[in-house]
């Protein structure tokens, strides 16, 4: 796009929101190049180049590394507009998934303070896992694979669960979570007896409580986890530290490995 005005190093960080140590290194690394040099040799940057450096904020958030944002940007097939427009859609689904853990978190908190005040009170606990929906995972399993009632069943399971229900399965996938975070902070590998069993443990935990899954069905369920950032964003969350995801869906699939699937 045509260029109305230039724009020195500190107007870009202020404008960008970022520090001008990192216009410096994205300069050096030739991952945004100021189109022009002032007389005195200041950087001077375009309304192209503000654009392109939004497309390196927007990759970063959206968790792309340097060097994936460099390659995207750098193709010659890349289209600003249609990248724009799939951004967008990505981040409002994450707004909306991040909207509905909030009001789980909020549920949680009210769960905290009626039972504090009133310990003999009802309170309904699935408001608690409307962030955290396994069902998804079900559905989603039942158009990928095929030939499985995964989805009915996990219905039929559910809808008759009690408080109580709810509350034995939130605390069986918090210790199941917090001994695949420990673990990994552990340094065990992914495909050791240990961690492969605490898979295992994970794979029976959804057989038991939502529907049938088999260890195959598991692995494939890991993939998806690693491949669609909503999975994994809940997962690092609720396990209580980046890198879960990865490390539990490497040892799910060791597990299938082991039982020869």
């Amino acid at each position: 796009m045509p260029s109305r005005r230039t724009y020195l190093v500190k107007e870009v960080a202020e404008l960008a929101g970022v520090t001008v140590r990192a216009l410096h290194h994205y300069d050096e690394i030739g991952l945004l190049i100021p189109s022009m040099r002032s007389a005195a040799g200041y950087r001077l940057y375009s309304d192209d180049d503000l654009l392109r450096l939004q497309q390196i904020i927007i990759g970063r958030e959206l968790g792309l590394s340097l060097e994936a944002i460099r390659g995207s940007v750098d193709d010659p097939r890349f289209d600003r507009r249609a990248a724009l427009r799939a951004q967008r859609v990505e981040l409002a689904e994450r707004a909306e998934r991040a909207a509905e853990m909030i009001r789980a978190i909020d549920a949680a908190l009210t769960v905290i303070e009626e039972t504090e005040m009133k310990p003999e009170s009802k309170v309904d606990m699935k408001k608690i896992f409307d962030g955290f929906d396994p069902d998804q995972y079900a559905d989603e399993a039942e158009r990928r694979w095929g030939g499985t009632d995964a989805y009915k069943v996990s219905m039929q399971r559910t809808k008759s669960y009690t408080e109580a229900d709810w509350r034995k399965l939130g605390d069986e996938q918090g210790a199941i979570y917090a001994d695949a975070m420990a673990a990994l902070a552990a340094g065990l590998p992914a495909d050791d007896e240990r961690a492969m069993d605490i898979a295992e443990r994970h794979r029976l935990s959804f057989d038991r409580w939502f529907y049938p899954c088999s260890t195959k069905m598991h692995a494939g369920l890991a993939d998806m986890w690693e491949t669609d950032r909503r999975y994994a964003d809940s997962i690092d969350k609720y396990g209580g530290g980046a890198g879960l995801t990865t490390y539990l869906a490497a040892a799910v699939r060791a597990n299938a490995k082991r039982s020869g699937a």
